[in-house]
């Protein structure tokens, strides 16, 4: 297990084709890298954490108007439950309230709700399922 310092990770803004390996390992190991697309990924706002120079996770920001959709988020799984899926939500919701967003909504994997809540974040409608993977629809509204 990797244990991070959050002084050691750096954010930064990348475009789509940065964040497709690391889906890619972690999200869809079994697919192309071309697979690992999503419709309009051009459009989207895509969020890199690199600890140490190496691209650990993403997330990646669909906005329309003024509510914004998290999707693709994924961490390599040496580094997950080390802090830092909950280090770059604070600062894209951060940049989000910055940025006049009134929701913020996702689907979540029911494995990662407490940290949606963690954010204020709220479970709503029934659980879905991806695959085999249990989910549900995740949300926060901004003042």
């Amino acid at each position: 297990m990797v244990i991070v310092s959050q002084e050691l990770l750096t954010i930064r803004k990348m475009d789509a084709e940065m964040t497709l390996p690391l889906r890619q390992q972690v999200l869809w190991p079994d697919k192309t890298l071309e697979e690992c697309r999503v419709e309009d990924d051009d459009l989207g706002e895509h969020y890199g954490v690199y600890q140490q120079g190496i691209l650990v996770c993403v997330a990646s920001i669909f906005i329309q108007q003024d509510v914004a959709r998290l999707r693709k988020f994924a961490t390599l799984a040496a580094y997950q439950r080390q802090g830092i899926g909950q280090f770059v939500l604070s600062r894209i919701i951060e940049d989000l309230q910055a940025a006049g967003v009134k929701v913020f909504w996702c689907d979540a994997r029911e494995s990662a709700g407490t940290l949606y809540q963690r954010f204020g974040m709220t479970a709503s409608g029934e659980r879905f399922y991806k695959g085999d993977i249990p989910y549900r629809r995740m949300s926060v509204s901004f003042k």
